[in-house]
């Protein structure tokens, strides 16, 4: 009796472990279909985009101090809000404007210095309408994205990047996924177009984001170098015992060896003074203990590869040459660290 209670208890367990393993198929299935479906979503808008896409840009490259106003309701306000946020850290200034709080007094918010992007899928959003009668009051340039070409939004705006007709991703086709989706996409295609007609460079973007890891990594040497009365250089011909003087006093522990025109020729360190370590190591001159053709970087060199290359060569410090191959800094270790690269 007992053994046919555990084997009907086993029987249990076994019918649900399989069947959380078939929910588990069903559940991984719906996801994958719907990216399919989202993926296969924006082949077809790549596929869609002409030289609407060019007016596009032309209306929303903005000059004379004015921002792209990026304007959508509900999900397509969601997007907006990322549209704008990233043509604002990618060098075309930007602003989202809520369309209802529009209607009562942030209208005044835009300027006709500014150019307008609209956000409808069914481009038939009545909390457009006073964002939509404003710009052409004004004559202030109005791009929309809609799905619909035959839309309010589309007849009235000065350019309609038009979405292809695809169905939303979810069982019902009704919640905003592949529409929302293709909005998002070509948002981002909007925001880098400008960006690469801006010329816009990793120096434009790391001082959009200095905090955090993006903008430690786009750090240069010429950001964190010492310069100037830092830096510990000495004359080839200078004693080792003056040199030590210099080495103890800029506590980088190295000099930097230079001839009679200032250029680089080598450096002493700490192993350096080991490996000569001797009663006349004090009279002997620097040029005769240093090190030749000493690792260097350039200011413009980004911060973290200059680590990577004294991590490589297991050193401390790197000078910094200029183009005449004049030091012009000197990079630490702990410069880097301090920095937050790793």
């Amino acid at each position: 009796m007992g053994s046919r209670i555990l084997d009907a208890a086993g029987e249990d367990q076994q019918q649900t472990e399989s069947q959380e393993m078939a929910n588990g198929d069903d559940d991984r299935a719906v996801a994958v279909g719907l990216l399919r479906a989202e993926a296969e979503a924006l082949v077809k808008l790549a596929e869609s985009l002409d030289d609407g896409f060019n007016r596009a840009l032309d209306l929303l490259s903005i000059t004379g101090g004015g921002r792209v106003i990026v304007c959508g309701i509900g999900k397509s306000g969601h997007v907006a809000r990322k549209i704008a946020a990233t043509m604002a850290s990618t060098g075309t200034p930007a602003s989202y404007v809520h369309p209802a709080e529009a209607s009562h007094g942030d209208l005044g918010m835009i300027t006709t210095h500014d150019a307008i992007l609209a956000l409808s899928n069914s481009g038939e959003t009545s909390e457009l309408t006073d964002v939509v009668n404003y710009s052409r009051r004004f004559a202030i340039p109005l791009v929309a994205i809609t799905s619909r070409p035959d839309s309010a939004l589309a007849q009235t705006s000065d350019q309609a990047l038009i979405l292809p007709e695809v169905g939303e991703a979810c069982p019902m086709g009704l919640a905003p996924t592949t529409s929302t989706t293709m909005m998002l996409a070509l948002g981002d295609a909007l925001a880098v177009a400008l960006l690469a007609r801006n010329n816009f460079s990793s120096a434009d973007f790391r001082l959009f984001h200095p905090g955090g890891q993006l903008g430690r990594r786009l750090l240069k040497v010429g950001d964190l170098m010492h310069r100037d009365e830092d830096l510990p250089l000495v004359q080839g011909h200078l004693p080792m015992g003056e040199v030590l003087l210099v080495m103890t006093n800029k506590s980088f522990g190295c000099a930097g060896v230079v001839d009679d025109d200032g250029h680089l020729i080598g450096i002493i360190t700490d192993g350096d003074l080991r490996r000569h370590m001797e009663p006349e190591l004090f009279q002997r001159p620097a040029k005769l203990v240093m090190t030749a053709r000493p690792q260097t970087t350039r200011a413009n060199a980004l911060a973290a590869e200059a680590l990577r290359v004294m991590n490589a060569r297991s050193i401390t410090s790197l000078f910094v040459l200029g183009e005449d191959r004049r030091p012009v800094g000197i990079l630490h270790l702990h410069d880097c660290l301090r920095a937050g690269i790793a």
